[in-house]
């Protein structure tokens, strides 16, 4: 393993992946001075922590900790535990977590790993190990998604998953060629990301404000198998770009990041609607992915490719069939210029408009800060053990907003913004 990390080194960049750690850190994140830092990522990405564990002690930070993870322990325990394992998760860990994030310890996640990794497993077993693993997540996700802290995500070009994206390339090429899809697309590719991402910023905030001050009650989608009403929460809010958490700090939690988005009414929500991407989730690639919504709920669910794995996805509990998530991305994001289907949610949610099902994010409220759990649910909010993201867009859908009168402006067409 030593020799595979070291060789994925030699291939990346290292002036493009210092810049990326100190993005992480001072854009991502906004690491404060004394601030302790909680890091999750793939034991190949160890050269990457490193750089990220120095930007965030020259920041001030007070204590760096590293979490790994190993494709090949993964797999041995779907080849060797023994069945009960798969209803069991390290509870205690993510109590910890949380403990960790109600101290006000940031938090940062790199991906890399093989999206693939888990598609010759026995489907119930992965099943089984999601949803026991979410459950003891709880703690900790619930502090993610409130946004009580400033939290990150990054990524890694592992060698599994740049085979994936470049099946044609040898590994090293791969690799090479998805180290430079990732720095392009998180604009490390330039000679001041930071910069970079301040104007960027700039110009998603332009756009949430014109959602706010329209404040649609609804959106209109429509294109080839798709003819979808998403009702918008009570109260919702539109966010893009960086956002400040309720312990104060404006960061970025998605490194890309080409959308705004906000929260559905998880019971508002009629019509059809068809995905333009492929999902990969979990090790299955679920393609072409119909379904039917009523008040809200999905009451039909189809797909070409992975059919049992959504079915299963949709009844995790009440709210995995409903929406907690909807965003705007256009046709022409770059990294939907890029051609690329990455396999990894973190990207491909912002090559094309989404929707995710299951919980939503209280910061996508007015007051989001400071509303109950009750509230946010007597508003529309959804609340659920997963948040899984799948694509909508293209360039041949339409979207509407729908005003209070019924009067619908034009927000998209054709998969642009209108302006």
């Amino acid at each position: 393993m030593m020799n595979n990390m070291s060789n994925e080194n030699s291939l990346i960049d290292p002036v493009k992946l210092d810049r990326l750690a100190e993005t992480a850190v001072k854009v991502g994140l906004q690491l404060q001075p004394g601030q302790d830092l909680l890091i999750t990522a793939p034991s190949a990405a160890l050269p990457l922590v490193r750089r990220i564990a120095e930007h965030a002690y020259k920041a001030g930070a007070g204590l760096v900790v590293p979490f790994f993870t190993d494709e090949q322990l993964t797999l041995a325990r779907y080849q060797f535990a023994p069945d009960g394992s798969f209803d069991k998760a390290a509870n205690w860990l993510y109590e910890g977590m949380a403990k960790a994030f109600s101290a006000n310890t940031a938090r940062l996640a790199i991906v890399g790993d093989d999206p693939m990794l888990l598609s010759a497993q026995d489907p119930a077993k992965v099943s089984r190990a999601n949803k026991a693993n979410s459950i003891a997540y709880q703690p900790a996700l619930e502090k993610i998604a409130g946004f009580d802290i400033n939290w990150n995500i990054i990524a890694w070009p592992g060698t599994a998953w740049a085979k994936l994206v470049f099946p044609n390339e040898t590994a090293d090429n791969a690799v090479r060629k998805l180290a430079d899809a990732i720095f392009a697309a998180s604009r490390v590719d330039r000679e001041d990301p930071i910069a970079a991402w301040a104007d960027h910023n700039a110009k998603l905030h332009e756009k949430t404000a014109w959602l706010n001050q329209n404040r649609f009650s609804a959106l209109h989608f429509k294109g080839p198998g798709t003819d979808l009403t998403v009702g918008l929460a009570d109260g919702h809010e539109w966010h893009g770009g960086a956002s400040t958490a309720k312990n104060g700090i404006t960061c970025n939690p998605n490194i890309p990041t080409e959308e705004v988005f906000t929260t559905p009414h998880a019971h508002r929500v009629e019509g059809h609607v068809s995905s333009t991407k492929p999902l990969s989730y979990n090790g299955t690639l679920i393609d072409n992915i119909s379904v039917r919504f009523e008040a809200g709920r999905i009451v039909e669910a189809k797909a070409s490719r992975g059919e049992d794995v959504l079915k299963k996805v949709l009844e995790t509990d009440e709210g995995a069939a409903r929406l907690g998530e909807v965003a705007l991305v256009p046709h022409s994001s770059p990294i939907s210029k890029s051609g690329l289907l990455f396999f990894n949610t973190l990207f491909d949610e912002n090559a094309a408009c989404h929707i995710a099902l299951g919980q939503c994010y209280a910061k996508c409220f007015l007051d989001g800060a400071s509303l109950t759990p009750e509230q946010i649910a007597a508003q529309g909010g959804n609340k659920s053990l997963i948040h899984i993201d799948w694509m909508i867009g293209s360039n041949e859908v339409d979207i509407d907003g729908v005003g209070v009168n019924n009067e619908h402006v034009p927000i998209f067409r054709k998969g642009e913004w209108i302006s």
